[in-house]
C-alpha cells in the first residue's frame, strides 16, 4: 500500500553527518528514511522538514538555507528516483513516471525571522509546509512545551503573536499549509479563529490516550476535522504511551493503532493521516524505520479497519488536504 508522510528530519539528520565528514545521502544511510527504504515500504511521497534548533545556532536562516541545499543537491542527485512537488498536479506527475515525491517544509517558524518577506522567499525556495513553533516561544507564537519536554502552563495560555496572525494569513493566501504541531493549546484555537482553510498537525496525537502536552485534545482534534485538516500519527514512544516508573518506552504497533481508533472515533476516518517523524524519535522497536510501513498497514487492518479506511490513513486524506491548499 502507498503512504504518504507529513514528518522526517532526515534532511537534518544527514546536513548534521555531513558537516562531520559523512558519506551518508539520501540514497541510502543509517537513519530512518532513505530510497532504497522508502521504495520497499511503498511511499508515494514523503515530507522533509528543514528544522532548526533555534538554541544551538547563531543564525537560524542561514542554517535552513543551508540545509534546503542539501535537500536540492540530494534530489538532484536522485532526479532517476525522487522529484520535488511545488503543486498537486506534480504528485500526478511523478506518480505517472512512477518516481517518488518529495515536500519541503519547515520545522520551526523562527527561521523567518518574523519577517512575512523570507516566509514568501521559503515558499519560492519550495517550501509548501512550516510547523510555526518548535520548542522555543519566537515571534509567531509559544509552543506546547519548552526544549526540556517539559509543559508550560503559562505558556500554553499563550496563544498567536499579533505578527503570528499576520504569518498565518499570509499562509493561507500563498498556499503554504500551516502546521499546529508543537504549538501551544492558545496557539490552535489562534490559528482556526484566523486561517478558513484546512490545517494539520503533522506529527502529533491524542492526549486522551496518552497525556502527552504535544497530543491533541479531543475538542482540537474535533476542530481540526471540521476545518477538513488531518493528523499525523507520530511514531515517537513517548507521545504514544505515558512512560512507567521513568522505564523506556520501546514502542509498538498496537500503540500506533489505538491512538488512531480513538482519533477516528473522536474527529472521523477524514482526519487521520501519518506523521512518522522519523530521525526526530530515537526509534521505535516495531517500526524502526520506513520500510516497515506495510507492517503497520497490517495492525490497522486486524483492530477492525477496512481496506479503503486504511488507505485514507496512509495516503488518501492527506492527498485531499495537499489537492485543496497546494494550487
Amino acid at each position: 500500500m502507498k503512504y504518504i508522510d507529513m514528518h522526517c528530519d532526515t534532511i537534518y539528520e544527514l546536513y548534521k553527518k555531513q558537516k562531520n565528514g559523512s558519506g551518508e545521502s539520501l540514497r541510502e544511510n543509517s537513519g530512518h528514511v532513505d530510497l532504497r527504504r522508502m521504495e520497499k515500504g511503498g511511499a508515494m511521497l514523503q515530507n522533509f522538514a528543514l528544522f532548526v534548533n533555534m538554541g544551538k545556532t547563531d543564525n537560524p536562516l542561514e542554517e535552513a538555507l543551508r540545509m534546503a541545499d542539501l535537500y536540492y543537491e540530494e534530489l538532484r542527485a536522485n532526479e532517476d528516483r525522487i522529484a520535488p512537488v511545488y503543486c498537486f498536479a506534480d504528485i500526478e506527475k511523478n506518480s505517472r513516471e512512477d518516481k517518488l515525491s518529495a515536500l519541503l517544509t519547515v520545522e520551526e517558524g523562527g527561521v523567518c525571522k518574523g519577517e512575512t518577506a523570507y516566509l514568501r522567499d521559503f515558499y519560492r525556495l519550495g517550501v509548501r509546509m512550516m510547523t510555526l513553533t518548535w520548542n522555543y516561544a519566537n515571534e509567531i507564537g509559544c509552543p506546547a512545551w519548552n526544549t526540556a519536554g517539559v509543559a508550560d502552563e503559562a505558556e500554553e495560555k499563550r496563544g498567536l503573536t499579533e505578527k503570528g496572525r499576520e504569518f498565518v494569513e499570509e499562509m493561507g493566501r500563498i498556499g503554504m499549509i500551516v502546521d499546529v504541531s508543537h504549538l501551544s493549546d492558545a496557539g490552535f484555537y489562534d490559528v482556526l479563529e484566523t486561517l478558513k482553510k484546512p490545517f494539520v498537525a503533522s506529527h502529533s496525537n491524542a492526549r486522551e490516550v496518552c497525556p502527552c502536552a504535544r497530543n491533541l485534545t479531543d475538542d482540537m482534534i474535533r476542530k481540526l476535522a471540521e476545518r477538513g485538516g488531518v493528523i499525523g500519527l507520530n511514531f515517537c514512544p513517548d507521545f504514544l504511551t505515558a512512560a512507567v516508573d521513568g522505564r523506556e518506552n520501546p514502542g509498538t504497533v498496537a500503540a500506533v493503532a489505538e491512538h488512531a481508533g480513538h482519533i477516528i472515533r473522536v474527529g472521523g476516518i477524514e482526519c487521520l493521516g501519518l506523521g512518522s517523524d522519523f530521525d526526530g524519535i530515537g526509534g521505535h522497536a516495531e517500526l524502526p524505520d520506513c520500510s516497515y510501513m506495510p507492517r503497520l498497514a497490517d495492525a490497522l487492518g486486524k483492530s477492525g479497519l477496512s481496506e479503503d479506511a486504511v488507505e485514507k490513513i496512509f495516503y488518501k486524506n492527506v492527498l485531499r488536504v495537499y489537492r485543496d491548499v497546494l494550487t
